[in-house]
């Protein structure tokens, strides 16, 4: 959805050309048809489609981030008479929802989001941050924005004197269990990391919600 799908949505409406937004929003759906959870609305990290199961089974923060931004980035492009328009609105609706309640006291998110044990890492953080304020946005309405503060307050407090936004986890594949996701390395500057920071403090600085 983040690699493809929007880039797909995003050309469609600006060239008028159908074909590339309906081939965009058969990555969200299928998407949705095989990694989201239908009781607790997250996003699994995979899939494999010859045992047709989620492999280990992990619901990961920064894959969940990757998810609820461009959905919520996404729902700006699509007309609303469009079909897949509440499609996609209600599962990012129901995903946020989920994630709000797992958002840590110190405004991030576990790398495993079930799991307190796991550690808070930021790039996930900045992601499913970002995708609260675009959902705002989306609405136009303020549903999550103590949320917002939370983790506007959480993340500063992840950014070095040079820039970097500390504790994202290294390059990520599905692992076998949840103790492989929570061993993944943190020590080193990841594109992704300074990529989700600053979509997130740029969404910060153009919207209504930054504290007083």
């Amino acid at each position: 959805m983040f690699m493809a799908g929007y880039f797909l949505v995003r050309m469609g409406t600006l060239l008028n050309r159908d074909d590339y937004l309906e081939d965009g929003l058969r990555q969200y759906h299928g998407h949705e048809r095989f990694l989201q959870d239908a009781r607790s609305n997250l996003f699994y990290h995979g899939w494999d489609h010859l045992a047709q199961n989620h492999m280990s089974g992990v619901f990961w923060a920064r894959g969940n981030s990757w998810a609820a931004y461009t959905m919520a980035r996404a729902l700006k492009e699509i007309p609303v008479t469009h079909p897949s328009y509440m499609q996609i609105h209600d599962s990012l609706r129901d995903q946020l929802a989920s994630l709000v309640r797992l958002q840590s006291e110190e405004g991030l998110w576990h790398t495993v989001l079930n799991n307190p044990e796991s550690y808070r890492e930021a790039s996930g953080s900045a992601g499913i941050a970002a995708a609260l304020i675009e959902f705002d946005e989306a609405i136009g309405s303020p549903l999550y924005r103590s949320y917002i503060h939370k983790s506007l307050e959480g993340l500063l407090k992840q950014v070095s004197e040079d820039g970097t936004l500390l504790n994202v986890s290294a390059g990520t594949a599905v692992m076998d269990d949840e103790e492989g996701y929570r061993n993944v390395s943190r020590r080193r500057i990841q594109g992704w990391g300074q990529g989700l920071g600053l979509a997130f403090f740029a969404a910060v600085m153009m919207s209504e919600v930054r504290p007083s």
